[in-house]
């Protein structure tokens, strides 16, 4: 059973997640956490023990509630090359989709604690590097099965196809134009059928 604790934390993530993606950690102030959770200063940190807890929280949180939607897109298929594909289809659509949340929370937040926040900054590090090892495994997933050019080195690819996302990701929303994301997708299906696939 959820107790009324858990309860309280699971409310506050979810109300200030996108206040702490939209603004960012240090724009972010108490301020803005009570008056959006309707509750007291004592309460928040009553669930939370600092600030910088708390925007690890809705960090984790924003990733969960974005990047589930593409894990789930990605079991369409069982073929490494279909899963590639899979993802550049889910990231064509990615503006509309992350727009109302507030962007990226890996992009805002590690532009963000690059500056202000060395321990949210390990974390974001931690996840890029967690993202490029799972497309590194598709890739080697694909070659093993024949589907991908053994000339192929995985790793560079997969940081390549991740920074290419990224960099379409920053663009779209700076820029408010989706045309970066759903182009930039298309190079890299063009990458994946003319360098990479077999």
């Amino acid at each position: 059973m959820t107790t009324k604790a858990a309860l309280t934390s699971k409310y506050i993530i979810e109300t200030v997640a996108p206040i702490f993606n939209k603004n960012g950690y240090a724009a972010t102030s108490l301020s803005d956490i009570t008056k959006a959770t309707g509750l007291t200063k004592g309460a928040i940190y009553g669930n939370f023990k600092n600030k910088e807890e708390l925007a690890y929280a809705s960090f984790k949180y924003m990733v969960k509630f974005l990047m589930k939607p593409l894990f789930e897109h990605m079991e369409l298929s069982n073929s490494p090359i279909r899963k590639l594909f899979l993802i550049t289809d889910f990231y064509s659509n990615y503006y509309e989709f992350s727009k109302p949340l507030g962007g990226c929370p890996m992009l805002n937040i590690g532009v963000d604690a690059n500056h202000n926040n060395t321990y949210l900054l390990k974390k974001v590090r931690e996840l890029i590097q967690r993202i490029q090892d799972q497309l590194c495994t598709i890739i080697e997933d694909g070659i093993e099965n024949g589907e991908i050019s053994s000339e192929i080195n995985a790793m560079q690819y997969a940081k390549r196809i991740d920074t290419m996302i990224q960099g379409a990701v920053f663009m779209t929303h700076t820029m408010e134009d989706d045309f970066y994301m759903k182009d930039t997708m298309k190079q890299i299906d063009n990458m994946i059928i003319n360098e990479m696939k077999l």
